[in-house]
């Protein structure tokens, strides 16, 4: 491997050189307001060769999903078809203007029109509405959601939503922004919800639970209609994290088993870009009496042709105009292109692909909940004497793979989270799983192997305490 640490292109410059040559200009000349010319420019000079070298050889420094494997639990690092993004090029939707007004974009709002229509299908829901920029955005709207519905039936003392100690970590953030307190949940023996602590926790005072299913330990919340009822029962919503519908789409609708508002994630389960690919979305389902409250415009179809229009009690625009559009071409051409049984087999593979891993592994490192899971499971690092997971991760990279998730989620010790989703072969996870094992055995007779890791890449392990606390945030020549 290539352990040649490239150069700033700072470092690069060299007085003279020019990247390109502007032609004489035909207009007149103007000088700048007074104030505004600066007295120099900093830049490298650089000739185009070099730039071109230099970007290039950057780019190939880049882990992505077009060249690697990424196993990173509950990110769901599917890969993205390219036909998504030649769809999302098409001039129609690439040169859209936003402002353009309902009769020049009949094409683009019946396409949210029908992705609309199409999620709520999938989900189980009345409505959809296509704003969220986020995943952490969609939960945020969709707890605004519930806070406006209990308003509006004067159940103002309603202000804890209950959380289980399995859940992402934006869900208590989302409820805290829109003004609520949360209590935590613990999980029973099995890893789902330890039904009498939730019981002994409702009462008059909690607006509802937020509760991700299949939860982060990779298991189905298998009494997820009976959480429902007992939260209904007692007054509450049950918001649901769709973070994971990878697992279920063509399977299982959350709006049926008892959730009133859900989130989908688009880079999760619907193959469009992830993280900084993006930009997301994050996009809000409800049920019939939650519908009227969901963030707008929403698209609508009125005597043969499509407008937006605000739901009746909408907490509000939460995004600029239609949310991320190119986002949702990309996620409308993958469900055109796998229709129900398609989604299905997805939820199918992702689930064998995970279990499969699961079972190769299990002997070398340890499972909390030994049983089969969903899309992802939680295996631990502690392997051998003075190992962890941080250890295990670093040595993976000497193996070529991207380390998955580490140390989340927080009830399990020492945890490695896995999700190798379903676009994956079995050669490839075969290949994963015989690193991880081949790392187990020098856990335990080369240790110092997994101490020293990473050793193939340019910079080995960062100081990251002293990374946060002293950051080198500019270039000093």
């Amino acid at each position: 491997m290539n352990l040649i640490q490239e150069p700033l292109a700072f470092e690069l410059s060299s007085p003279g050189l020019v990247g390109c040559a502007l032609p004489a200009s035909d207009v007149p000349a103007a000088e700048l307001p007074a104030g505004l010319a600066r007295e120099s420019l900093a830049l490298p000079e650089l000739d185009e060769l070099t730039v071109v070298r230099h970007f290039t050889r950057l780019s190939q420094k880049n882990y992505s999903i077009d060249t690697n494997f990424y196993p990173l639990g509950s990110c769901t690092m599917k890969y993205n078809p390219k036909a998504n993004e030649a769809a999302a090029s098409a001039a129609g939707w690439r040169g859209a203007h936003p402002l353009a007004g309902d009769a020049l974009t009949q094409g683009s709002l019946e396409l949210i029109c029908r992705l609309q229509a199409s999620l709520a299908e999938i989900g189980g829901f009345a409505a959809v509405s296509l704003q969220p920029a986020a995943g952490a955005h969609g939960e945020f709207s969709g707890v605004l959601m519930i806070r406006d519905y209990l308003r509006a039936k004067g159940q103002t003392q309603r202000t804890t939503i209950l959380i289980p100690d399995s859940a992402h970590g934006t869900n208590p953030a989302s409820c805290t922004m829109a003004g609520f307190v949360t209590k935590t949940i613990p999980s029973g023996r099995d890893g789902n919800i330890d039904l009498k602590a939730l019981a002994e926790a409702l009462d008059d005072t909690v607006a509802g639970i937020m509760i991700t299913n299949p939860n982060t330990v990779g298991l189905f919340e298998r009494h997820i209609t009976k959480i429902a009822r007992m939260v209904h029962e007692a007054g509450g919503l049950v918001y649901g994290d769709g973070a994971n519908m990878n697992a279920l789409t063509g399977v299982f609708k959350p709006g049926k088993s008892g959730i009133d508002v859900m989130h989908f994630n688009l880079h999760k389960t619907f193959s469009t870009p992830h993280g900084g690919g993006g930009p997301g979305a994050g996009m809000v389902g409800a049920v019939k009496e939650l519908a009227p409250y969901l963030p707008g415009p929403i698209a609508v179809r009125k005597g043969g042709k499509y407008a937006l229009a605000m739901p009746e009690k909408s907490i509000g625009k939460v995004k600029a105009f239609y949310g991320n559009f190119g986002v949702l071409v990309r996620a409308y051409a993958y469900l055109r292109m796998e229709g129900a049984d398609g989604l299905r087999r997805i939820a199918e593979n992702s689930v064998l692909n995970a279990n499969y891993l699961r079972a190769r592994l299990e002997k070398a490192y340890p499972l909390k909940y030994k049983k089969g899971c969903m899309h992802e499971f939680v295996a631990m690092g502690d392997i051998a004497p003075g190992i962890h997971t941080l250890d295990i991760a670093k040595r993976l990279i000497d193996y070529g793979f991207h380390p998955p998730t580490i140390y989340f989620p927080l009830i399990v010790p020492e945890a490695l989270m896995i999700e190798p989703t379903e676009t994956e072969g079995k050669r490839q996870l075969d290949a994963f799983a015989d690193a991880l094992l081949a790392i187990a055995e020098e856990a335990r007779t080369k240790p110092e192997l997994l101490h020293a890791a990473p050793s193939t890449t340019p910079v080995g392990r960062l100081d990251e305490v002293a990374a946060a606390r002293c950051p080198v945030l500019c270039y000093r020549g």
